[in-house]
């Protein structure tokens, strides 16, 4: 008598995570890096910070498209952490679908929010 044990059985594996944590280290490098070009650009700035050094550096085009980039980066990283958070904690369905639901409002308002005032400048 043969037994095949695992014959019938579905793998699916921890590799669906591995992009997850992946885009995560990948979208906070892009962040830190972005954060020492800011601060790079504001110390080396002669005279006082105001609103016209603020203005002067995000006017730039390629500033605002590095900071459009950013941006979307941001927006990922903060979705795949928080749906992480909901799936993990929160059991019932229909707040999970429904926390998840608001997340994505939330990031969809603060996006259009920061990409408003970005091309303003």
């Amino acid at each position: 008598m043969s037994v095949n044990y695992g014959s019938k059985r579905l793998v699916v594996g921890a590799h669906y995570g591995l992009r997850d944590w992946l885009s995560q280290r990948i979208t906070a490098a892009l962040m830190a890096l972005f954060t020492l070009l800011l601060l790079a650009q504001v110390i080396f700035s002669k005279g006082p910070i105001g609103y016209d050094k603020w203005a002067g550096i995000f006017s730039a085009q390629w500033m605002k498209v590095l900071t459009f980039t950013v941006i979307l980066a941001l927006l990922y990283h903060v979705w795949v952490g928080m749906r992480d958070i909901w799936m993990d904690y929160v059991k019932p369905v229909w707040l999970r679908l429904s926390l998840e639901v608001a997340t994505i409002v939330w990031l969809l308002a603060c996006a259009g929010w920061g990409i408003q005032v970005l091309w303003r400048l």
